[in-house]
C-alpha cells in the first residue's frame, strides 16, 4: 500500500447533519479550515425526513426545562446564547418562507430541503471542505493532533468534533457510533435508550387493537410528568404526539395514565345523569369521544345502559377510571421507529458553554449524540442549532 495522502485542517467536524453542518458553518465563518465529515452520500439527511418533509426546524417556547438531561441545567447556556429567534433570523435572511402550528412548532411552508440547502450555503460561506460518502476507518490521537483516517487519506487537526448524532432511525444510517469514540476517549456514556417513540401493548390490551387508527385528545402522564395532545391506537400500541412525548420519561414495566377527557370535571357523568336521565351512557361517551374508542371503553369498563339507571357510585367510578385509564405498555418500538435517543454522550464530561471535553482537549460533542434530548415539536433542532453555534464559537 502507498503512503497515505495527508492534509491538516483546524477542525475535523464527524456528522453532516444538523448540529455538524451548524457548526462548520460558524467556525468556517470565523475563518476556521474545517473538513466536514459523512459516511452518506449527502449531507442533511435526517433533516429531510422530519416533521413530514417540512422540517419543524424551532420551537419558539425553547427552554432548558423541556430537555431530558442527567444534568437538567446542562443545556442552559448554548440555549440561551443561540435562541429560536436568532435561528428565525437565518431562516428568513434566507428568504425561506415559515409559519408557526401549535405549541410554538415552527415549519417551513415548502420543504425540509430549504434547511439543507441554507445550511449547505452557510457551509460554502464559510469555505467548509465536504468528504461525504466514506467511512472513517480510525480515529487516534497524539502530539497535540487528531487523526481521522478515510480510505488510503489521513486527515489531522487539533480540533475533533462529534456530531453524529444517536441511534435513532437506523436505516438513516444512524449508529452509535459517537458513543464508541467518546468511550475511545475515555468520556462516560449515559445508558442511551430510544425516546420520542410508539408504545407497544400486550394482549391484555387486545381489546385496543381493533381501535387502529382511532385518535383523540387526551392528557397522558407517567409520574409528575403530564402532556395533553393528540393521542392514536396503532395495531401495534399507542402513539401520537401525547405518547411520544411520555415515552421519553417512560421506564418499563411501569404504566401510563391516560386522561380521556380532561376538559371534564370530575362528576360530569352526575351532572349529566341530573339533567338527561334517559340518555344511553353508549350515546353520551360516543358524543365526547370517537364512537370506536367510546365503545371499546365501555366494554372493558363494564358499564351501559340509561344514566338514570346507573348508581351515583357506579357513574362516579366511571368518570374516575375515564380520567385516569391505566396502560402498561410492553415496550417501544425501538429505535427504528424513534425520533431521538435519551441518553448519550455524559455531559458532566463537557463544558457548558463551549461543548468541549474538559479532560480531553479539543475533543467536542454536539447535537444528538449528547445526553440532552428535547420534546417533540423542533426542540431537538434547536439543540443541534445551539449546541453547534457554541462549538463552533469556541473551535
Amino acid at each position: 500500500m502507498g503512503a497515505r495522502a495527508e492534509q491538516s485542517w483546524d477542525a475535523i467536524i464527524l456528522g453532516a447533519g444538523a448540529a455538524g453542518m451548524m457548526c462548520a458553518a460558524v467556525a468556517g465563518q470565523r475563518g476556521r479550515r474545517v473538513l466536514l465529515v459523512d459516511h452518506a452520500d449527502a449531507p442533511g439527511k435526517k433533516i429531510l425526513i422530519s416533521g413530514g418533509g417540512r422540517c419543524n426546524f424551532t420551537n419558539v417556547h425553547t427552554a432548558a426545562d423541556r430537555y431530558l438531561s442527567a444534568n437538567p441545567h446542562f443545556a442552559k447556556s448554548a440555549l440561551g446564547r443561540y435562541s429560536a429567534q436568532d435561528f428565525l433570523a437565518l431562516v428568513e435572511r434566507h428568504g425561506i418562507a415559515w409559519h408557526e402550528k401549535t405549541l410554538g412548532q415552527l415549519f417551513c411552508d415548502g420543504s425540509a430541503r430549504q434547511i439543507v440547502a441554507m445550511l449547505q450555503a452557510e457551509c460554502d460561506a464559510g469555505g467548509v471542505t465536504m468528504s461525504l460518502g466514506m467511512a472513517v476507518t480510525d480515529i487516534d490521537h497524539g502530539e497535540g493532533q487528531y487523526r481521522v483516517c478515510m480510505g488510503d487519506q489521513e486527515h489531522r487537526a487539533p480540533a475533533l468534533v462529534l456530531a453524529t448524532g444517536g441511534p435513532s432511525i437506523p436505516k438513516m444510517g444512524a449508529s452509535g457510533f459517537a458513543y464508541d469514540v467518546a468511550r475511545h476517549f475515555g468520556l462516560s456514556v449515559v445508558q442511551p435508550r430510544p425516546a420520542l417513540v410508539p408504545f407497544t401493548l400486550g394482549p391484555d390490551d387486545a381489546l385496543f387493537q381493533a381501535l387502529s387508527g382511532v385518535s383523540a385528545d387526551v392528557s397522558a402522564r407517567w409520574g409528575k410528568t403530564r402532556f395533553r395532545e393528540a393521542a392514536l391506537f396503532t395495531h401495534r400500541g399507542l402513539s401520537g404526539p401525547a405518547m411520544l412525548q411520555i415515552s421519553s420519561y417512560w421506564q418499563h414495566r411501569t404504566p401510563i395514565q391516560v386522561d380521556f377527557l380532561p376538559d371534564r370535571g370530575a362528576d360530569w357523568l352526575l351532572e349529566e345523569k341530573r339533567a338527561r336521565p334517559r340518555m344511553q351512557l353508549r350515546k353520551l361517551l360516543a358524543q365526547a369521544l370517537p364512537e370506536r374508542l367510546a365503545d371499546a371503553l365501555l366494554e372493558r369498563a363494564g358499564a351501559q345502559g340509561e344514566l338514570g339507571a346507573l348508581s351515583d357510585k357506579a357513574l362516579r367510578q366511571l368518570g374516575a377510571r375515564l380520567a385516569d385509564w391505566p396502560f402498561t405498555p410492553t415496550g417501544t418500538e425501538g429505535y427504528a421507529k424513534a425520533e431521538v435517543t435519551v441518553g448519550g454522550i455524559a455531559t458532566a464530561g463537557l463544558s457548558s458553554r463551549t461543548m468541549e471535553a474538559a479532560k480531553v482537549p479539543g475533543l467536542y460533542a454536539i447535537g444528538e449524540a449528547v445526553d440532552v434530548t428535547g420534546w417533540l415539536g423542533g426542540y431537538n433542532f434547536q439543540w443541534a442549532w445551539a449546541s453547534g453555534w457554541a462549538a463552533g464559537q469556541a473551535l
